[in-house]
């Protein structure tokens, strides 16, 4: 079992945990992933590790409620426990080299920009990061993700905190004033992170996007997070889930998100023993 020592609420709809797993807080690397599941009963879900406290064993996820196994998960507290919480998965991303970097970070995907923001900041490489949310209120991680730059830029839709916009209006404003990256690092929603290859194509900066978005049991067995890189079929759970954007064929991997959305739209309406006859 797995013991949670920490909960904390972001904002309205985004929790913050923190799970006692020495083994995988021992072994962690920036976007790598764990899978957990609450009991015997339930599903199994990969989350990206957000971050990872060796000298504790913590391990940090933070997640949205948008399915019923995260309503459960979020109705648990500190000191209740996880069956399962399996990790480190996946390749961690590849910094090695990388000395100027801009760290693009929009919705939940602030919470996994983090680490890689994070882990460049500490080797010593220039980050500008460009982290993007709705509103004001959805704003998570503020003071951490100042600590984990050199410069960061808040956009918000609406422009009720910083810069009204999205985050790729914000790097190209950078890099049409001259700006140079050895690398880009886009975390979010896919249309962000096709927008973000789209706009670092013409001037041949390294594009690295996460695809953990569409992964569905973390393991390649069930095939659902399969999409084409290059021409060829990867996993986004055991290839990546870090893929060159230049190189990411967006349009069908958003068609198979979209397919699932609408399924796990319809097990949320489900009154299932999962939720003890709750909606």
């Amino acid at each position: 079992m797995y013991k949670i020592l920490r909960k904390e609420r972001l904002n309205d709809t985004t929790t913050l945990m923190e799970i006692h797993a020495p083994h995988v807080a021992n072994r962690a690397l920036p976007g790598q992933f764990i899978i957990f599941r609450i009991d015997e009963a339930g599903e199994r879900v990969p989350l990206t590790i957000a971050d990872a406290n060796r000298e504790t064993g913590g391990v940090t996820i933070i997640f949205q409620k948008v399915g019923a196994t995260t309503r459960l998960l979020d109705a648990l507290n500190a000191g209740d426990s996880l069956l399962d919480f399996v990790g480190p998965l996946g390749k961690p991303t590849q910094t090695e080299g990388i000395q100027r970097a801009a760290v693009l970070g929009g919705g939940l995907g602030v919470a996994i920009a983090y680490p890689q923001a994070k882990a460049l900041h500490q080797a010593g490489a220039k980050v500008d990061l460009f982290v993007g949310f709705r509103n004001r209120d959805l704003i998570i991680l503020e003071k951490e993700l100042r600590a984990a730059c050199t410069e960061l830029n808040i956009v918000t839709d609406d422009g009720s905190n910083g810069r009204k916009g999205f985050v790729t209006d914000a790097l190209r404003e950078k890099l049409e004033a001259g700006e140079t990256y050895d690398a880009v690092i886009a975390i979010g929603p896919l249309p962000m992170m096709r927008a973000a290859a789209n706009l670092t194509r013409p001037y041949g900066i390294r594009t690295i996007v996460s695809m953990n978005s569409i992964m569905i049991d973390g393991t390649g067995m069930c095939g659902g997070c399969r999409l084409i890189v290059g021409g060829e079929t990867k996993f986004a759970c055991v290839d990546g889930p870090d893929f060159d954007g230049h190189q990411v064929d967006f349009d069908s991997a958003m068609k198979r998100l979209n397919l699932y959305k609408a399924e796990e739209a319809q097990a949320s309406e489900h009154v299932c023993r999962l939720t003890g006859g709750k909606r």
